[in-house]
């Protein structure tokens, strides 16, 4: 039988909402494979401060106390440099900027980067992690719409960095070849993460189909070739970050004419054999261990904390994800619901 072992998987980039629908949503963290999870902070009301980060924190662990939780910020006009000192002092890790509007719970995103240099020169000094939404909002009479918005967006990302070199800067959930080569392009201090999600779909895929939106889109098959290749290639400053995004599969399937459905896509419980799928379908199985651990650790600076060691086994004719997750009154459906994965987690 076929076995391979990823040692202190991570889960650099997710989403575990708040109240009774965060209950259900994590405990699928170590579900899915991995024990280490960078939580975002777009909760309603968003994480602005140190003390709304600790408390969040604090939350998760009372549900799962076995996940080692790196805390963010959200980008804001409340944030001030002394705030991001205190949060650096208190382990906060990383601070998650999101343009208004382009994505879930981002009515309060930035207009400016300008005006946040001051608390970027502050993130600079006490070396904490900007985390980017890579896309600009959309805006018709500018021709800049769903397809366009990442390669938009990168030029706001050459100005960052060539503004603070010092700055540990991750592009997130990257859909394009253009992104791809733009964090290339970049100094050590610019890393980027990709989605598993993103290495199945493109553009058809979600287009007419409620379950494989979400935002950045899927794009062009050339943009997938492109995140295929730098996984494949091993590239140390690419790394898994799920944007595992979950909402009520009534807000998912359904839109109304004035109303779009949900962008998200829920990949938690079934994440790590997903990924081994996926790279083995496009012979990257080897490059597993950097993709889902060692590159994003190295970069965030977070050394293997434990002993603990993830096996997956390959499963003759594949194991079919569970249809749905069950808890009180709140439900999901995951990504590929129903369909086969070659790979599954071996029970300790």
């Amino acid at each position: 039988m076929v076995q391979t072992i990823v040692v202190h998987s991570s889960h650099f980039h997710v989403h575990l909402r708040q109240g009774s629908f965060s209950e259900l949503i994590t405990p699928h963290v170590r579900k899915g494979g991995f024990n280490l999870a960078y939580v975002m902070p777009n909760l309603k009301p968003p994480i602005v401060s140190t003390e709304q980060a600790l408390n969040y924190k604090a939350t998760l662990k009372k549900i799962d106390p076995n996940v080692d939780y790196l805390m963010t910020l959200y980008l804001s006009p409340d944030l001030t440099p002394d705030e991001i000192r205190k949060a650096k002092k208190a382990g906060i890790v990383g601070v998650k900027s999101y343009p208004r509007g382009v994505t879930t719970n981002s009515d309060g995103g930035i207009e400016s980067y300008e005006a946040y240099y001051p608390v970027f020169e502050a993130m600079q000094e006490v070396d904490m992690v900007l985390n980017l939404h890579g896309e600009v909002p959309s805006d018709p009479e500018a021709n800049i719409h769903v397809l366009n918005a990442e390669p938009q967006f990168l030029p706001h990302l050459f100005k960052i960095h060539a503004a603070f070199p010092s700055l540990r800067i991750v592009l997130e959930h990257a859909t394009t070849r253009a992104a791809v080569e733009a964090v290339k392009l970049c100094g050590p201090t610019v890393a980027c993460t990709i989605t598993a999600h993103h290495l199945a779909l493109i553009v058809d895929d979600w287009a007419g189909q409620s379950w494989n939106f979400c935002k950045p889109v899927a794009k062009y098959p050339d943009d997938r070739a492109a995140l295929r290749e730098v996984v494949k290639e091993g590239h140390p400053r690419f790394f898994l970050g799920s944007d595992s995004a979950p909402h009520p599969p009534h807000t998912k399937s359904t839109s109304t004419p004035t109303h779009a459905c949900a962008a998200g896509i829920y990949t938690s419980p079934i994440l790590l054999p997903m990924v081994a799928h996926l790279l083995e379908s496009f012979e990257a199985i080897d490059k597993l261990q950097g993709f889902v651990s060692t590159h994003g650790r190295a970069f965030y600076h977070q050394p293997a904390s434990s002993d603990t060691a993830i096996t997956l086994r390959k499963v003759p004719g594949g194991r079919r994800v569970e249809e749905s997750y069950n808890l009180g009154h709140d439900n999901l459906i995951p990504f590929w619901a129903g369909k086969p994965l070659d790979w599954e987690i071996v029970e300790a």
